[in-house]
This record gives C-alpha cells, sequence and structure tokens, in this order.
C-alpha cells in the first residue's frame, strides 16, 4: 500500500529568531563564503584604501605599489590596536597607538625602538591577509583560505553578466541606498528569492519593468538565477532602447549566496543588492546603482527614486511583518508551492535556499 507524498514544509521559525542559530551562522556560514567588501573604483590608485567587515570582523582592502589589491585584518600586530578607519590613501599603514608602520603588501616596515627587541625578526612580523577577488569591479572577501574560487561557487555568472552588461568593468557606484529592515537576514533574502509574492505586493514592478507570468528561478552553483522578460514598452516606468544589446528587453538577476545579488534591469541597468545582518532580527539592505564613469544620469536616479519608494517600502512591510509572525505561538511551519513546472507562482528557490540554510546550521 502506497503512502501519500507529504508536502515539503518550510524551516522552522528558530532558524530565524534563535540567538544561537545566529552565532553559529557568524562563526560558521558568514565566516566561510564569499562577501562583498567593496567596489574597485575605491581603490584606483597604490594607497587607496577602505574598511569593511564581514561576521563581525574588521578588514580593509588596499591597493599596493604592485598594481594588486589585498584585504587584511585591521588589526596591527604589535598591540591590537585598529589601524584604519573610513577610507583614505597612505604611503604606508602606521598604527596610531604606536607608530608601527607596514608596507602596503603587509609586511612590518619599521616601529619605534624595536632594535632593542631581541630577536625580533621583521620578517616575521605581518598583516594577515585575508582572500580578496575582483568580479567584474566588485571585490569580494572570503575569511576561509581554502575556500574555492567564485567561478566554482558561481559558474557561468561571471560570464553571463559579461553578455549582459558588457560595459560592467567600466561601472562605478551612483548612488547607494542604505535600507534597514526589521528582520533576520534570511527573511529577507527569501522574499528577494521569489516573486510568488510580486503580482499582489509589487504593482510597480509588476506592471512597469517585468512580466510575472515569464518570471522563473533556477539554480546554478551556489546561485539562484533570476530571469524574465521586460514589460511592454509602451507600460515601461523608464525608457530602454531594445536596440542597445541582445538582452535589452529581459531582466536577469544572479543572487550568490548567501547574501548578494546582481541586477539587470531592461536596458541593461545593474544594480546590486548585499546584505549585512546586525542580529537575529535586524539586517541592513544596501541598494547600489550604476553608471559608467559613476556620471550622473537622471534616468538612474529616477529609477532608484522609484524603487525605494515602491518595491523596497512594500518589502521592507513583507519582511517585518514576517519576523513578528516568526515570534508568534501560533505559527507552524506552512507547505512550500513547489510546482513541477517550475515558474512564478512556485517556491522551488525558497526550498533550495532552505536546504542551504540547513547544511549551513549542521556544519
Amino acid at each position: 500500500m502506497s503512502h501519500p507524498l507529504k508536502p515539503v514544509r518550510s524551516l522552522e521559525a528558530r532558524y530565524y529568531t534563535d540567538p544561537a542559530i545566529y552565532a553559529r551562522e557568524m562563526d560558521g556560514l558568514l565566516s566561510r563564503t564569499w562577501q562583498y567588501a567593496g567596489h574597485s573604483s575605491q581603490v584606483e590608485k597604490p594607497g587607496d584604501y577602505f574598511t569593511f567587515q564581514i561576521a563581525g570582523q574588521n578588514l580593509f582592502c588596499i591597493h599596493g605599489r604592485d598594481g594588486v589589491i589585498r584585504a587584511f585584518y585591521n588589526v596591527c600586530q604589535h598591540r591590537a590596536h585598529e589601524l584604519v578607519s573610513g577610507e583614505g590613501n597612505c604611503k604606508v599603514v602606521v598604527c596610531p597607538y604606536h607608530a608601527w608602520s607596514y608596507e602596503l603588501s603587509g609586511e612590518l616596515r619599521s616601529g619605534p625602538n624595536i632594535k632593542v627587541v631581541p630577536g625580533l625578526d621583521k620578517r616575521e612580523i605581518c598583516l594577515t591577509e585575508v582572500r580578496v577577488e575582483d568580479f567584474h569591479g566588485f571585490l569580494f572577501a572570503n575569511l576561509d583560505p581554502d575556500a574555492k574560487p567564485m567561478d566554482e561557487w558561481f559558474p557561468k555568472v561571471r560570464e553571463e553578466l559579461a553578455d549582459f552588461v558588457p560595459h560592467i568593468r567600466q561601472l562605478e557606484p551612483l548612488e547607494w541606498v542604505e535600507i534597514p529592515e526589521a528582520c533576520n537576514w534570511k527573511v529577507s533574502v527569501e522574499n528577494y528569492s521569489e516573486c510568488y509574492h510580486c503580482s499582489i505586493n509589487h504593482p510597480t514592478f509588476s506592471t512597469g519593468v517585468v512580466k510575472p507570468e515569464t518570471y522563473d528561478i533556477q539554480p546554478q552553483g551556489h546561485c539562484l538565477r533570476h530571469t524574465t522578460e521586460c514589460q511592454n514598452l509602451d507600460r515601461m516606468s523608464y525608457p530602454i532602447d531594445l536596440a542597445s544589446n541582445p538582452h535589452a528587453g529581459e531582466y536577469s538577476s544572479w543572487f550568490l549566496w548567501p547574501m548578494f545579488s546582481f541586477q539587470v534591469y531592461p536596458g541593461n541597468v545593474l544594480n546590486t543588492y548585499h546584505w549585512r545582518p546586525q542580529g537575529p532580527d535586524q539586517c541592513t539592505v544596501w541598494r547600489g546603482w550604476y553608471t559608467v564613469g559613476g556620471v550622473d544620469s537622471d534616468v538612474i536616479r529616477r529609477l532608484a527614486i522609484q524603487d525605494r519608494a515602491t518595491t523596497v517600502e512594500e518589502d521592507i512591510r513583507i519582511v517585518e511583518s514576517v519576523q513578528r509572525g516568526l515570534k508568534s505561538k501560533g505559527y507552524r511551519p506552512g507547505p512550500l508551492v513547489l510546482d513541477p513546472n517550475c515558474g512564478v507562482n512556485s517556491e522551488h528557490s525558497v526550498e533550495k535556499l532552505q536546504q542551504w540554510m540547513r547544511e549551513a546550521v549542521k556544519r
């Protein structure tokens, strides 16, 4: 006698509310995955640097005299003072505490009176380096020295992005939009990674940017690839030139697990999301908008304003309501809608995300 299949249910609420799970993610998942650090335009010249944070660790990127962009833990090897703050340019990295100085490549250069220290060999003292990769000008860092390269994590993404945005290496940030959300980072990522809710909750996006009926999301390594067609030109909320590129009439997004996404809006408009967790029930989402050379664009500015006032604002209400609901004693994880044909009204992408979320906590 055959037994009926049981539906696949969503993750238990504790994955989004338990401080112990959040702590395990910080010590494990977020310390061994590729995280967005910044853009190469921030470190164009030797000595240019900027600070950033991954999994609670303070780091900085710096452009070396040899042309190599490196990342280091932001800590002096003498008495643990932080070395730099914000962004800027320096000829050598000098600790503000005791003026120990380091070459741009990390080696100890000098320190006041260190010659009197018996047995001290400057060649043995160096800033602790972190792996960094340049992905079309976007810099990603990984605290795990043994992590696989990004192209293995996210197969075909580098080539596909170059196909959709041939001028991607010329792009620089035009505008950053900071979006605080009172929810667990995974709630926000899950909401981003399905369009089951789009027609109901995002009228501008659904009627003035994309055709939801053509929307689909498929795994591609540890990437979720979103694809859809643009809305009819007479309904588009901004002008596009379909002749500018073979993909100009398409929307595509590459979500790179766990916290970054490249989006290409119709008309080959690149924009990005990156998530920064601040606790079990707090995160910040940064929306980036780009133009060639960072030159101002009225079209991109207006699109960023439209996005912030519509899709972003609508999503804030959704994710914060979900976070409150996850704390309800009345919540029982519901079944995911898994359509064998996939498509917009299916949550197969959420199933894949939740698989990765479970695996991350088990390790």
